[in-house]
C-alpha cells in the first residue's frame, strides 16, 4: 500500500484512535522507558513521521499499564483500521514504535549503571529485565502464558511461543544468518538491527576474564530473568579452564543469578556454536538444589568438596570458598572426563575420526556455603540403534520431547513443544469419556498405558489432569536418565576415585 492509498484510507477510517494510541504509548515511555519530557513532543513527531500523519491534535490518553502488550494492541488495531498499514504488518510496526520509545543504548547502559553503583549488581539487573519488558523485547505477556507445573522434582514448561526443533541441526538452521551482517543472531550487532527486529534489544556490557562480554535477556525466556552472555568477538563456543574463572567473575557481580555454559558440541550443545555464549538468570534450577548422594575431597584442595548429586543425569557439585580451588578442582575433572573411555558403560570420548565426543557442561552459583560449580557429564556419541545419541532423549520419548537436552533441561526445567497444549487435550477427553486412544494422538500409547494403569478408570476431569502432569514429569525423568553417561552412581564414584579423590 503507498502513502496516498494509505491517506485515503485514513481520511475515510478516521485518525482519533490512532492518535490516542501512540499519546498512551508516549505516555507509557515517560514512565516506565525512562522518557524525558523534553523529548515527547520529538518522539510523537518521529512516530507521525513513520505514516505522513500531519493532522495531529492531543488527544489527553495516558497509560496506566505495567505491561505494553494491551496498548500495542490497540495501537495495531486502530492503525489497521486507519488503513495505515495491513494487519500482518502489525508485530513489525510495533517493534519500530517500541524502538523509538526506548532510550538509546548509551542511556540505558549509563542508568544501569548507576543503579549498580547506588543498589548493587542485583537490583540493577532487577531494573534493565523490568525495562526490557516494558519496551516489549521480553515478551512476558506472552511467557506468562505457557504452562508450567513441578512434577517429579523438575519444572516442567510447555512454551507456546518457541517453534520446535527435533534435532540440533534444524536448530542451527533456525539461527542461521543468509547474509553477512551481523554475523550470527546474538552478535552484539543486533542492538537495534532492524533486519532482525531488534529495535528494542539492549545490552549491558561485561567483563570476564579481563575479556569484553555483554548480557541480553531473552525475548521468549523459559525462566526468570532468563537471558545470555555473549563474546563481544565472534569466536566458537568452547569450555576449557578459563570457562570456569568466567562464571564465578559473572556470579561475583551478580550473587543472585546462575550462570552456565552449554557442552560446546553438536547435538547436546546450544544452538548456536559458531559464538561463545553463557545462559542464567534469577532463577535457581532443579539440580542446584540437588541433595547430595557422596562427598568426595582431593588431598591437595582440602577446602573443596566434591559432591556426587542425587540427580538423574550425571553430575557433580564442587563447592569451595575459594575461586582458585574451584576453578582447579573443576578443571581437573574436566580433563579427566574429555578424554575418558570406558567401553563397559558404552564411552568412547572420540569417535572413529578422532571428533571429540565427550564434554562438560558447567553452572555456577554463589550460596552460604560459598562457590558452588555443578558440572554436568554429556557425551554425543550416536549409534545405529541410537542414530540421534546414544545420550539423548531415546525414540520411545520423542512425542513428548523430540528436542536435543541443553544445558537448563538438563538441570531440570524441561520446555515442552506448544503442539502439547492440543494433543494431551484429546488424549485428556479420550481418558475422561472412557474411549480408547485416539488414532491421530497415537504415538504416545506409551503415555496412554501409564495413564490408563494410574487412573484404573478415574474419568474425573482433574484427577486426569493432575495424572498427565505426573506423567510428563515422569517421561522427562527418564529423559534425563536416557543423557546420563554413567547409569550407577557408584560409577560415578569410580571415576572420582580414579583422580585421587577420597571418600570424606
Amino acid at each position: 500500500m503507498t502513502t496516498e492509498e494509505k491517506k485515503d484510507d485514513c481520511a475515510c477510517g478516521g485518525l482519533d484512535a490512532v492518535y490516542a494510541s501512540i499519546d498512551a504509548l508516549v505516555d507509557f515511555a515517560r514512565k516506565r522507558l525512562e522518557l524525558d519530557p523534553r523529548d515527547a513532543d520529538w518522539t510523537r513527531n518521529r512516530i507521525f513521521e513513520l505514516f505522513s500523519l500531519d493532522s495531529y491534535r492531543p488527544t489527553g490518553a495516558t497509560s496506566d499499564d505495567t505491561l505494553p502488550d494491551d496498548l500495542l494492541t490497540r495501537f495495531r488495531a486502530a492503525a489497521v483500521a486507519a488503513g495505515l498499514f495491513d494487519a500482518d504488518e502489525g508485530s513489525v510496526y510495533a517493534d519500530i514504535v517500541m524502538g523509538m520509545l526506548s532510550g538509546t543504548p548509551s542511556a540505558v547502559q549509563d542508568r544501569f549503571e548507576a543503579v549498580e553503583r547506588e543498589h548493587g549488581g542485583m537490583e540493577a539487573m532487577r531494573w534493565f529485565y523490568d525495562y526490557c519488558v516494558a519496551n516489549n523485547y521480553v515478551k512476558k505477556g506472552v511467557l506468562d502464558k505457557n504452562p508450567r507445573f513441578d512434577s517429579h522434582g523438575l519444572v516442567i514448561t510447555i512454551n507456546l511461543a518457541k517453534p520446535e526443533f527435533k534435532n540440533m541441526k534444524k536448530a542451527a538452521a533456525g539461527n542461521s544468518v543468509a547474509g553477512g551482517y551481523p554475523a550470527c543472531t546474538i552478535c552484539h550487532e543486533n542492538e537495534g538491527f532492524a533486519g532482525r527486529n531488534k529495535r528494542t534489544l539492549r545490552t549491558i556490557p561485561a567483563t570476564l576474564g579481563d575479556e569484553p562480554w555483554f548480557w541480553q535477556f531473552s525475548p521468549y525466556g523459559y525462566f526468570y530473568q532468563h537471558g545470555i552472555c555473549v563474546n563481544d568477538e565472534h569466536t566458537p563456543m568452547h569450555v576449557s579452564r578459563s570457562t570456569f574463572g568466567h562464571l564465578l567473575d559473572f556470579v561475583d557481580r551478580f550473587p543472585g543469578y546462575f550462570l552456565g555454559c552449554n557442552a560446546a558440541l553438536p547435538r547436546i550443545g546450544g544452538s548456536v556454536l559458531a559464538h561463545d555464549h553463557y545462559q542464567g538468570g534469577g532463577e535457581l534450577l532443579p539440580m542446584h538444589k540437588a541433595a547430595t548422594w557422596a562427598a568426595f575431597t582431593l588431598a591437595d584442595y582440602p577446602d573443596a568438596v566434591v559432591e556426587i548429586l542425587d540427580w538423574p543425569g550425571t553430575a557433580v557439585r564442587v563447592v569451595s570458598k575459594s575461586r582458585q580451588s574451584i576453578i582447579d578442582v573443576s578443571d581437573i575433572i574436566r580433563e579427566a572426563w574429555v578424554g575418558y573411555d570406558d567401553a563397559a558403560n558404552g564411552i568412547a570420548s572420540h569417535d572413529a575420526d578422532g571428533n571429540r565426543q565427550s564434554a562438560l557442561s558447567p553452572s555456577a552459583i554463589i550460596t552460604e556455603r560459598g562457590y558452588e560449580m555443578s558440572l554436568i557429564f554429556r557425551n554425543n556419541a550416536i549409534s545405529d540403534e541410537y542414530p540421534e545419541g546414544i545420550f539423548h532423549a531415546h525414540p520411545e520419548y520423542w512425542p513428548v520431547k523430540q528436542e536435543p537436552i541443553g544445558l537448563i533441561e538438563a538441570q531440570g526445567l524441561f520446555i515442552l513443544p506448544g503442539r502439547l497444549v492440543d494433543q494431551l487435550g484429546i488424549v485428556e477427553e479420550a481418558l475422561a469419556e472412557g474411549r480408547d486412544l485416539p488414532d491421530e494422538v497415537s504415538e504416545f500409547s506409551l503415555e496412554w498405558g501409564e495413564l490408563a494403569e494410574t487412573l484404573a478408570g478415574n474419568h474425573d476431569r482433574e484427577a486426569i489432569r493432575q495424572a498427565v502432569h505426573d506423567e510428563l514429569g515422569s517421561v522427562c525423568y527418564r529423559i534425563l536418565g536416557n543423557t546420563a553417561v554413567f547409569k550407577q552412581k557408584a560409577t560415578t564414584q569410580t571415576f572420582l576415585e580414579s583422580l585421587g579423590f577420597a571418600a570424606r
